[in-house]
């Protein structure tokens, strides 16, 4: 059983940034695709970022492309989160996921992921 528990939200201005940790137990992270997702309030949840295990290659959605980066922690058993030139529109609760299996065309996809974790509130002040 993977447990994920996310970390790093707050409140911040238009323009600034944020870091997002996703600490899991159970699973080492490097064994794992794992993804960041988002929903705002009356929206769906949406893709952010992923990285698929094996080669460590990254997908982001288009509205993140140039200011997030998502990356693995291998010694600390975390997937981070870094945004940068946040927007109002990046507010939102910022969920971790994790999946076993799975091909990288589908990295996207919140279906293909079994363990997500409580969330994280991300507000972004204009």
């Amino acid at each position: 059983q993977v447990q994920l528990v996310e970390s790093g939200g707050g409140l911040v201005q238009a323009g600034g940034s944020l870091r997002l940790s996703c600490a899991a137990t159970g699973r080492t992270v490097s064994t794992l695709h794992m993804g960041w997702f988002r929903q705002a309030p009356g929206k769906e949840r949406e893709f952010v970022a992923a990285s698929e295990w094996r080669s460590g290659t990254t997908s982001y959605a288009d509205s993140v492309k140039g200011r997030f980066t998502i990356s693995r922690d291998n010694a600390k058993n975390t997937v981070d989160l870094q945004m940068n030139s946040l927007k109002p529109e990046d507010t939102a609760v910022y969920f971790c996921a994790a999946a076993t299996s799975g091909l990288y065309s589908a990295l996207r996809l919140g279906k293909l992921y079994t363990y997500w974790g409580p969330g994280t509130q991300v507000t972004v002040a204009s």
